[in-house]
């Protein structure tokens, strides 16, 4: 399944998206979402435990002034990757 995260982490429930997490999983940060894939993040390293792939959109993160401070544990893609990652997923969630 893929999950789409557009809310900043601290308005959104993480407990709840940790509990749902099954492996092949992944997620994309986009719009204030992509705070969540900052190094000092305090939810990042459950989400990289976790073993799913983390994804930000690039133009998100650069809107914010963000690019120098995205971890390397998520993958910085654009929208044509945005796009054949919701091929790859049958099933995707809004948070």
């Amino acid at each position: 399944m893929l999950y789409t995260v557009s809310r900043s982490p601290y308005q959104c429930d993480f407990n709840a998206i940790f509990n749902l997490l099954t492996g092949g999983d992944d997620i994309l940060f986009i719009q204030d979402g992509v705070l969540a894939g900052i190094e000092a993040n305090r939810y990042l390293p459950t989400l990289i435990n976790s073993g799913i792939t983390l994804y930000a959109l690039k133009e998100d993160i650069e809107a914010r002034g963000l690019l120098g401070q995205v971890s390397d544990k998520v993958q910085v893609i654009d929208y044509t990757d945005f796009v054949n990652l919701t091929v790859k997923h049958h099933q995707q969630f809004a948070w």
